[in-house]
Order: C-alpha cells, then sequence, then structure tokens
C-alpha cells in the first residue's frame, strides 16, 4: 500500500502582514460581532493601527510590534480605556489572521499576551450618603406619579447616584409638571 500524499500545499504562515492581508483579516473581526456599535469602535481601532502599521516599514506583525504600537498610543496621552480597547482589537485581528493561515498561531498568541495600559487611580465622585439617599428617597416619593418613577429613582439610588446627577434630577423636576426621573428617561 502506497504512504498517503497530501495533494493540497498549505501556505506558510507570514510574518509581514501586507494591506490586503490586513483587510481579509479585518473583515473576518467586523463580521464575527454581532452589535453594531462594537463593529464601529473595532473598524475604527484596526484602521489605526493599520495605519501606523503600514507607514512603518517592514514590520513584521509580532508581539514586539504591537508593544511598540503601544508606547506610540501611551506617547499620544491616550486614556488607558482607549489603549485598551484598541489593543483589543488589534489581538482579535492577530487571531482572526491566525485562524485564516496568514499569521502563525505562535505569533497570535505572543500577541494575545501583550498587556493593556494599567489604569492608574481610583475614580471618585461626590456619592450620595445613605442618609442623603433615605431623605431624597423619602422626599420625592410623595412627587413621583408611577411605579416607573419610583423604580427608576430606586435604581440609581442602589446604583450609586452622584450629587451632581441629583442635581440635574431636582432641576428637571422643578422645570416641568412631570417628574425628573420620567424626564431623564426621555433626554
Amino acid at each position: 500500500m502506497a504512504p498517503w500524499k497530501k495533494t493540497t500545499k498549505r501556505p506558510k504562515p507570514k510574518s509581514i502582514l501586507r494591506l490586503p492581508d490586513l483587510e481579509q483579516s479585518k473583515n473576518a473581526v467586523l463580521n464575527s460581532l454581532a452589535a453594531t456599535s462594537s463593529q464601529e469602535s473595532y473598524a475604527h481601532a484596526i484602521d489605526e493601527f493599520i495605519v501606523w502599521y503600514c507607514s512603518e516599514p517592514r514590520l513584521a506583525f509580532n508581539r514586539t510590534v504591537v508593544l511598540r504600537y503601544r508606547f506610540f498610543l501611551e506617547q499620544k496621552n491616550l486614556a488607558p480605556s482607549t489603549i485598551n480597547v484598541r489593543l483589543a482589537a488589534v489581538r482579535r485581528l492577530a487571531h482572526e489572521a491566525a485562524d485564516t493561515g496568514l499569521l502563525s498561531p505562535e505569533l497570535a498568541a505572543g500577541i494575545g499576551r501583550v498587556k493593556g495600559a494599567k489604569r492608574l487611580g481610583v475614580r471618585i465622585g461626590n456619592w450620595l450618603t445613605i442618609d442623603q439617599a433615605r431623605a431624597l428617597l423619602a422626599e420625592s416619593l410623595n412627587g413621583l406619579r408611577g411605579k416607573r418613577d419610583r423604580a427608576a429613582l430606586a435604581l440609581l439610588i442602589g446604583c450609586g447616584l452622584r450629587r451632581a446627577e441629583l442635581v440635574w434630577q431636582g432641576k428637571a423636576h422643578s422645570h416641568s409638571s412631570s417628574s425628573g426621573v420620567g424626564e431623564a428617561r426621555g433626554r
């Protein structure tokens, strides 16, 4: 019995991706996303990466390049969350390129291990105290018209309504004949 031979030759994965390869991978990423807002966000992030990647001469698409890209984004003084969203899109691009055979799985795994930007500090705000929330709830229950308004107010208090949001709610309530919570929903 003759040994089994492979009749189709699989193309060898590349390390330097050209524009058509990147566009093919970008389309695969966008087609895998269900939400329109995610598609728009990833399309923007991938387009910016492609512009940066193609502006650098003969860069291999690997972990080092993505680290350089992260450094580039940090130099632009972007927020850590913005940098992390853009890096997530690049990671997804690498995985799609590996899935289609354009990039080796080892390179894609290396790109996937690139850490995002660290968030420094703690989010702060002028949060309501428990006593302020109880007073607001007791005072507002008399002026609220329906169960929906009461439920919305309870949800806002339970989620940590900030003082600025409370002031806005109070102004909306005093400037209209209906409750401020109902008005907040309509804006």
